[in-house]
C-alpha cells in the first residue's frame, strides 16, 4: 500500500512540476516550436514509458462562419470533421439551445451520416441557420460513431456572434471589500 501511495505522489508531483514549467529544461520559445501538449512520464516498477499529448475525443470538429451573421438572414457554418479513431463513419446531428434565438434553414437536414474517404480521415459538411436575434448564439454539433468497443461521441458548441450586441454576462454573488480593502465576491451558500 505504501508503494502505491509513494508512486501516486511521485506521478502527481511530476505532473504538477511539468504543468508549472519546473524542471531542468528551459521552456521552448515560439520559434523553437512550443506546443500546448505536455509530456507526462508514467513509471511502473518494471518499465518506464511516456505519453505525449492531451486526451482527445473520437472526433475533432473545426468550424468557420461564412459571411457576417445578420438577424433574419441565413448564415452558413462550414464544418471540418476529423476522426481520431479510424475510418468508421460518423453521424452528425445539429441543435440549438434556444429555438427562439436561432432556427435551421428550411432545407437543412438535422442529421447526416459522413464517411471518411481520404487518408487524413477528414470530411466536410455545411450547416445553414437563421439567427432570430442579436447576440452570441450557439449551434450544437454532436458527432456520434459506433465502434467495436462501443458508442463514442463528441459535442461541440459553435459560437455565432450576430450583430454588435454584447454577450450577456450574469454576475454571481456580490462584490464587497474585506477588512484590508481588497475586493472580494461574496457567494451565497447553496441550498441542498
Amino acid at each position: 500500500m505504501n508503494r502505491v501511495m509513494i508512486f501516486l505522489a511521485t506521478v502527481f508531483a511530476g505532473a504538477l512540476l511539468a504543468a508549472c514549467g519546473g524542471g531542468d529544461q528551459p521552456a521552448p520559445s515560439a520559434e523553437q516550436g512550443a506546443t500546448t501538449e505536455t509530456p507526462v512520464a508514467v513509471l511502473t516498477p518494471d518499465e518506464k514509458y511516456s505519453i505525449t499529448g492531451k486526451p482527445q475525443g473520437p472526433v475533432r470538429i473545426d468550424y468557420r462562419i461564412i459571411g457576417t451573421p445578420v438577424v433574419g438572414q441565413p448564415v452558413t457554418v462550414d464544418l471540418k470533421v476529423r476522426s481520431n479513431v479510424g475510418d468508421t463513419p460518423v453521424t452528425l446531428s445539429y441543435g440549438t439551445n434556444d429555438s427562439t434565438a436561432m432556427t435551421f434553414y428550411e432545407s437543412q437536414q438535422r442529421m447526416v451520416s459522413l464517411a471518411f474517404v481520404d487518408d487524413e480521415r477528414t470530411a466536410r459538411q455545411q450547416v445553414t441557420v437563421v439567427p432570430a436575434r442579436e447576440g452570441r448564439l450557439f449551434l450544437n454539433v454532436t458527432a456520434h460513431m459506433q465502434t467495436d468497443t462501443g458508442s463514442l461521441q463528441t459535442v461541440t458548441a459553435v459560437p455565432i456572434q450576430v450583430g454588435a450586441a454584447p454577450r450577456e454576462l450574469q454576475q454571481n454573488g456580490v462584490v464587497t471589500t474585506d477588512e484590508n480593502g481588497e475586493l472580494i465576491r461574496e457567494m451565497p451558500a447553496s441550498e441542498n
